[in-house]
């Protein structure tokens, strides 16, 4: 199935998501427990760490203010076009977006201050955005 005909069902996370680069030999970032997207990346050059705004590491070089989408899946490792029918309209509106993909499916972080922007751009390309429940 091409990119460009594809709908995909995504789900908006509530929390504001943080982007934190620590150096490579850092020691290793345990998630704290209710999160509900938190990734660590180790490379030789850094270990990067995304999580929820409150729950940054110290002493490390952040950028803050990153809003999360999940993408429903769970998708087979072979499929193709996922990500790019997410991201094909998203640049098109020329909204930078960081990825995280997991076994089971891909997690797409815009600016908070391109949302309402990249929430448009992804319903005008068919896809269907679950706006977080608000809390009680």
């Amino acid at each position: 199935m091409s990119a460009a005909l594809r709908r995909l069902e995504l789900s908006l996370l509530p929390e504001r998501f943080a982007v934190a680069q620590l150096a490579p030999g850092a020691p290793a970032v345990t998630p704290p427990p209710g999160m509900t997207l938190f990734s660590v990346t180790r490379t030789a050059d850094e270990l990067s760490v995304v999580c929820a705004e409150p729950d940054l590491p110290l002493s490390a070089r952040v950028q803050t203010g990153w809003r999360a989408f999940e993408v429903h899946g769970p998708f087979a490792l072979s499929e193709v076009g996922v990500l790019s029918a997410i991201a094909s309209p998203l640049a098109d509106a020329r909204i930078s977006l960081f990825v995280i993909s997991t076994f089971n499916t891909d997690y797409i972080l815009v600016h908070a201050e391109q949302l309402q922007s990249a929430v448009a751009a992804l319903e005008r390309a068919g896809h269907k955005i679950q706006q977080p429940k608000a809390s009680s």
